[in-house]
């Protein structure tokens, strides 16, 4: 994953409280160290306490509040777990509004843990296939949603995790789901989109230049009408169309 290109992502960090520790600051490390900028917001200015399961572990800068975060200021967003900061959050009308608002507007969501709590509480897990810590699976079927005990399962704009364990996995998922949507994605598709089109266009001029000669073979006697076997150009063009413009989405669910 080192050629993943993040610069300029802007990735809110939604926390409070007894997030699980290593499941926000793996994560941030990853994103960082491709090149994204990431905040951390809370409920309250200051710091949150970390956990390390039930125990408590570092204290953990807040960058800024809900009450002065706007969703249209972030690309994506991460959801790490812990038994508490899921709970504190879905408690919060001002959170839920921003997961809301985020997912509305199909902006890349990476959740692990005890995260979907947050989804659930803001409406949006119905329908939608996920993972998760495997005591809110209830939670999640309850709520509408698929729940499969999995590393990692990717569901549109949503990646989930289970838990600490699964964080090698998590991290590969949310890197390549936020590329999908960065600054760079274009770019990173580039050449390759010019080369399809490269490839459509001679393709093209050949089908339209066989046509003419068939066409012209046909005025000077020829069968102007079978000189296109199998449909000749209008195939060709159907092959040009079809590739490139069909969107495969890859499977990321292990």
């Amino acid at each position: 994953m080192s050629s993943v290109n993040l610069t300029g992502l802007r990735v809110a960090v939604l926390a409070a409280d007894g997030v699980e520790q290593i499941e926000l600051t793996s994560p941030r490390d990853k994103l960082l160290e491709h090149g994204a900028e990431v905040e951390v917001i809370s409920l309250r200015p200051g710091s949150i306490q970390a956990m390390n399961a039930m125990a408590a572990g570092k204290k953990i800068d807040v960058d800024r509040t809900l009450s002065g975060a706007k969703p249209d200021d972030y690309d994506a967003l991460l959801l790490p777990g812990g038994h508490f900061s899921p709970d504190f959050l879905r408690q919060s009308e001002r959170a839920l509004d921003f997961v809301r608002r985020m997912d509305r507007d199909r902006k890349p969501i990476a959740v692990i843990c005890h995260g979907p709590w947050v989804l659930i509480s803001a409406g949006l897990v119905r329908g939608r296939h996920l993972t998760s810590w495997p005591g809110i699976r209830d939670d999640v079927r309850n709520a509408g949603g698929g729940w499969t005990d999995e590393a990692l399962v990717r569901d549109r704009n949503w990646v989930s995790s289970r838990s600490p364990q699964d964080l090698r996995r998590f991290n590969k998922g949310m890197l390549e789901l936020f590329a999908e949507h960065g600054p760079h994605a274009e770019e990173d598709s580039a050449p390759g989109m010019a080369m399809g089109r490269l490839v459509a266009s001679g393709l093209a001029l050949a089908a339209i230049g066989y046509g003419l000669r068939q066409w012209q073979g046909g005025e000077s006697g020829g069968d102007a009408a079978g000189a296109l076997p199998g449909g000749g150009y209008r195939d060709a063009y159907r092959g040009v169309s079809g590739a490139g413009s069909r969107h495969v989405e890859a499977d990321i669910a292990l």
